[in-house]
């Protein structure tokens, strides 16, 4: 096991990736810990991602491992964005569950701020599977300035990047990773485990100046539409090509696969 103490020096003597070794000493000195199958898991996530040139795209990667609040807040790409969670969430080895009444991660993560208008994804892989109710996992809206994943609501499935919400065709389950993202001022893609799911003609409006939620949506300010998935994997960062997403998934369902919590 890899000590906190062992810091830049040890990475660089031990070959461990000094951006997972960071993101490991994030996660002691908040009070969290991890398993060595979670170590594991996460030092192969840094590297297939890096292999495939995903790793400089991404804002903030929350892998959801370490069965606590104060592990599952830490971003695995940086010391930004660490997630604050309110209460009404329970943490286990397979993710973090909210209650879809009152719980939310607020990530620190302003879309305005950190986003590009033309270049953004964000993603959410639910473990639940579960088409009712008006839930959004993760992101934020204000006026036709929204960005967010939706599996189902209002009687419809939701999806935004830096746009007006557009309606994308039904899933058949929630059991998936979720990814919305736009490269160009005219549509977005909706994936769906890495292929893709819809095409949108989608012009991009504006970028709002809100932080982004995880588990509800961030209505101006204000925590609605509380999610009841439980989170095995979110991210946020720039726009991602139809090869990206694909090999996106790849990296993302071999961490979840050795974590035995893939769906």
């Amino acid at each position: 096991m890899i000590l906190a103490t062992h810091g830049i020096i040890g990475s660089s003597i031990l070959q461990v990736d000094p951006d997972w070794l960071a993101y490991y000493n994030r996660v002691i000195a908040a009070g969290g810990s991890l398993s060595t199958t979670e170590q594991n898991a996460t030092k192969q996530l840094v590297a297939d991602l890096k292999a495939n040139s995903l790793w400089t795209p991404m804002k903030a990667i929350y892998p959801m491992v370490g069965a606590s609040a104060a592990a599952c807040a830490q971003n695995l790409k940086s010391s930004s964005f660490t997630g604050t969670f309110t209460s009404g969430w329970t943490f286990a080895s397979t993710g973090a569950s909210p209650n879809g009444t009152s719980a939310y991660m607020n990530t620190g993560l302003v879309t305005n701020s950190n986003l590009s208008l033309n270049s953004a994804h964000i993603s959410y892989y639910s473990r639940t599977n579960s088409l009712s109710g008006n839930r959004f996992e993760f992101g934020s809206s204000a006026s036709s300035a929204e960005l967010y994943v939706c599996y189902k609501a209002f009687g419809d499935q939701y999806i935004a990047v830096n746009s007006g919400g557009s309606i994308y065709s039904p899933l058949s389950n929630s059991l998936n990773l979720l990814l919305a993202s736009r490269i160009n001022s005219t549509q977005l893609k909706i994936y769906k485990n890495g292929l893709t799911h819809q095409t949108l003609s989608s012009a991009s409006t504006s970028l709002n100046s809100l932080s982004n939620y995880l588990g509800c949506m961030n209505a101006s300010g204000i925590p609605l539409y509380f999610t009841n998935k439980q989170c095995a994997f979110a991210s946020i960062g720039d726009g991602l090509t139809d090869t990206e997403a694909s090999n996106f998934y790849t990296a993302v369902q071999a961490f979840q696969t050795t974590l035995s919590r893939n769906v």
